[in-house]
């Protein structure tokens, strides 16, 4: 560890322009710093989930979160991901909702070493959890969807680097999480996002232009809300622009104090949304940039890692004759997991994994296996599953050949039979009954019994081991989350039903209504209620999303009452599924405990760091983001003396006003009001002399703050 170490200072010090080696760097540094009791817990597990680590049920080992926007990875970087997991986790990758890939059982004090190999394929961990933006996920077609107006890949992939470390982003109240559509089908989902965005085109004096409906505000979890309109077009220079906006707003009046109430959603419940269009307003004159052009020039859709002139190398290809396939299955399996390009003579595969699991070593098997028939370019969806792209028709049967040899041949992608699930109780903290073990069960009963449901795209299953819907339960047509129940003096695991949930397009959709809790043994028979009752009433020609909204959700509890009685309880259903002993509630083994420091303390040391990075920003002609670094060490100095002198803190927004109640307004602060000099940065234009006299502005500052509390250590003494 030691000689990585010193080879990662060295190679950061001699490159002025290696961030990532300084993150890991850092992040190193501040392992130590925990480990040693010289950081306080909290801060340590803010850092800590910025970069990718998060803690797990099991004591002492992380989950680390690999970031890959809109779920695109190259067959060398999937390499790198499977290569990493065998040598620092356990050799299985798991595919997420939001297009990640997530490996367990980390060591805390080997993720830096583990980030620097990752690094070497340009792959990231950072801001991948924590208060921070999100992985960025689009529809898992774009670049290759009949239906889109445009390919909404390099606005993603704009996206995601405009926001990397970007200041405004790194410390928000609660995550945020944005999508890209790419036709008005929305297969990303966007209606559930913090921020959506569906890709249009209008003419404008005989021209074609390009733009996005934009939504805001969207989030399942326990209160879930759709998200509303903002735009029903917004130009695409004025993208990014509009998000830096938005998220300076959460940042400043985002709540802080209660974790349940800190997504944006609520703070636009809370002042509306056209005082939220308002204050986005204002934040205008402070961006970086007015207009932000996105390169749209480049190749985006790569046929092949091993194409010359477009046409496939072949010669290592078994003949037709060669391949043993069953006929039957193939067809069924080219009906539902196959579909046409765009791109004239070109197909796209789509491969179910359970559960999003897949290992490493059948990862290497299908790269080396299809690297010659697909292109380097492999999508993770948003289901769990994977996309390979760019095949010719004749090679079809070849694909299919090596994903069933894997056991990944399986029919019915996307369909009811393809369950989500979270990870649930195997490794979460917040997991409450088990999900993925219920999702493959529900699977066979689909396959087993529904086969005609292999061809239903519409109606969708999910499956999330808490409430907080990381499964998306609270959109499923079918929906289940984790929870318990309580019979003849015994706590047995249940599911909550949700009945109703879909898309309508076009960033609309539809929550699931919750029915009713039942045992979680009783999962399957929800099932076969709820489709049996579908097949026999439902009109001809109406989907499920249009049926259960007709009925509603007191015509669900009735149907499904009778599983929800605990008076034939059976012994098998005190045990989850998966499991062999008793079920027992219980939330994760808490991670580990750091010596409390002194708050203050902490607070004034971040803000100096902020003014290194304030400094860091100018001295890179980076006026906007040099400010808001200044910004942000301000409101950690006045959080900081705030606290001391017992006044509780919450917003940013309401920090600047505090201060100057508790201390501008009784004349401990002599330089004047001070949200009026802080928000000065809403006022001009970033330039160089401003963003030099802002900062110097914020080094007085904590120049102040640390005689105050200095002199008030002595008075109290």
């Amino acid at each position: 560890m030691q000689s990585f170490r010193s080879e990662l200072e060295s190679v950061a010090n001699k490159n002025g322009k290696a961030v990532v080696e300084k993150d890991i760097v850092e992040l190193d540094k501040k392992i130590r710093l925990f480990r040693e009791g010289k950081m306080d817990e909290e801060k340590f597990r803010s850092l800590r989930l910025a970069r990718g680590v998060y803690g797990q049920r099991q004591q002492g080992v992380q989950m680390v979160r690999i970031k890959l926007p809109y779920g695109k990875m190259t067959l060398a970087q999937w390499n790198r991901v499977a290569d990493v997991s065998d040598e620092y986790s356990t050799g299985n990758l798991h595919l997420t909702t939001r297009q990640d890939i997530q490996i367990h059982f980390v060591s805390l004090d080997r993720t830096p070493e583990l980030w620097a190999e990752l690094d070497k394929d340009d792959i990231t961990i950072r801001e991948a959890c924590g208060n921070t933006v999100r992985n960025i996920t689009a529809s898992d077609s774009a670049g290759i969807d009949p239906d889109e107006p445009f390919d909404v890949t390099p606005y993603a992939h704009a996206m995601f680097e405009y926001f990397l470390r970007k200041p405004v982003n790194q410390e928000m109240g609660r995550k945020f999480k944005i999508a890209f559509s790419s036709s008005e089908k929305d297969t990303a989902l966007v209606f559930m996002h913090d921020l959506g965005a569906i890709a249009r085109t209008k003419v404008v004096d005989g021209k074609e232009m390009r733009g996005f409906k934009i939504v805001v505000g969207g989030g399942l979890g326990a209160q879930p809300f759709l998200a509303i309109t903002t735009h029903e077009f917004l130009e695409e220079d004025l993208l990014i622009p509009y998000l830096e906006s938005v998220l300076r707003v959460f940042d400043r009046y985002g709540e802080r104090n209660s974790r349940h109430k800190a997504r944006i959603k609520f703070l636009i419940q809370k002042i509306g949304i056209d005082a939220f269009n308002e204050l986005v307003a204002q934040e205008q004159l402070a961006l970086t940039h007015q207009q932000y052009k996105i390169d749209v020039s480049g190749e985006w859709s790569v046929v092949s890692k091993s194409s010359t002139n477009g046409q496939l190398t072949t010669h290592l290809l078994p003949s037709d004759s060669q391949l043993t396939i069953d006929p039957f299955r193939f067809q069924l399996w080219k009906n539902t997991n196959v579909f046409k390009q765009k791109q004239e003579n070109y197909y796209a595969v789509y491969v179910r994994v359970p559960n999003g699991n897949i290992s490493s070593h059948t990862s290497r098997r299908l790269i080396d296996k299809l690297k010659d028939v697909i292109a380097d370019d492999v999508r993770i969806t948003i289901n769990q599953g994977l996309q390979l792209r760019f095949i010719k028709a004749e090679h079809l049967e070849y694909v299919y050949s090596v994903l069933d040899q894997e056991g990944l041949g399986a029919a019915g992608f996307g369909s009811v039979a393809d369950v989500t699930s979270c990870p649930g109780t195997d490794t979460c903290n917040l997991g409450i009954s088990n999900s993925t073990s219920t999702a493959l069960v529900l699977s066979e009963v689909i396959e087993e019994e529904f086969p005609e449901f292999l061809y239903n795209k519409e109606l969708a299953i999910k499956i999330s081991g808490c409430m907080n819907s990381c499964g998306q339960h609270g959109m499923a047509s079918i929906g289940f989350h984790g929870s318990s129940m309580k019979a003849k003096g015994q706590i047995l695991p249940a599911l909550q039903v949700l009945i109703g949930g879909g898309v309508l397009g076009s960033g609309e959709g539809r929550i699931a209504d919750k029915v009713l809790k039942v045992p979680s043994k009783r999962a399957p028979d929800v099932i076969r209620k709820v489709l049996n009752d579908y097949k026999t009433n439902a009109n001809e020609g109406e989907s499920f999303l249009q049926y259960s909204h007709r009925n509603g959700e007191r015509y669900y509890y009735e149907l499904l009452k009778p599983l929800a009685s605990l008076e034939t309880l059976q012994a098998e259903d005190y045990i989850d599924w998966g499991q062999e002993e008793k079920f027992v509630t219980a939330i994760g083994v808490g991670e580990c405990a750091g010596v409390m420091i002194d708050l203050v303390a902490t607070l004034i040391l971040e803000a100096e760091e902020k003014i290194a990075a304030s400094e860091e920003c100018l001295a890179g002609n980076k006026w906007a983001d040099g400010i808001y670094n200044a910004y942000s060490a301000q409101i950690h100095t006045a959080k900081a003396l705030l606290l001391q002198n017992g006044v509780q803190c919450n917003t940013q927004h309401g920090i600047l006003k505090d201060f100057d109640t508790h201390f501008s307004d009784k004349g401990l602060y002599p330089a004047g009001n001070f949200k009026s000099a802080v928000m000065r940065m809403n006022d001009l234009a970033p330039s160089e002399e401003f963003a030099t006299e802002y900062l110097r502005q914020a080094k007085e500052f904590i120049e102040f703050a640390k005689v105050f509390r200095e002199q008030s250590v002595l008075a109290e003494k």
